[in-house]
Parts: C-alpha cells; structure tokens; sequence
C-alpha cells in the first residue's frame, strides 16, 4: 500500500512573513500603510530581483 505522506520542504516561507512584519512593526506604519506594504511592495521586490538574476 502507498502511504499518504506530506512533506514540507521549504521555512523561507514563514522566515519571510516574520521579517515582513517585524519590518512593519519596525517603521511604526498606520494599518492602511502596512496593509498596502504586504500587498504591493512584495511585488516591486520581485521584480527588481528578477531583473538582476537574468
């Protein structure tokens, strides 16, 4: 019988949204300003790194 296993490879994941939101808590931001900082900025990061790998 095949088993039903799961297996989690990665902890950059929550390693990343602890860092985002000390960074939050850090710059002391209104709750409009670190709502907008969790949707947008993760976006401009990604594509200032993607133009730097290629």
């Amino acid at each position: 019988m095949a088993s039903n296993k799961v297996e989690v490879a990665g902890i950059m994941g929550p390693v990343w949204i602890i860092g985002w939101m000390f960074t939050i808590g850090f710059l002391k931001l209104s709750f409009f300003k670190g709502l907008l900082a969790l949707i947008v900025w993760p976006y401009y990061i990604g594509e200032f790194l993607s133009s730097k790998i290629f």
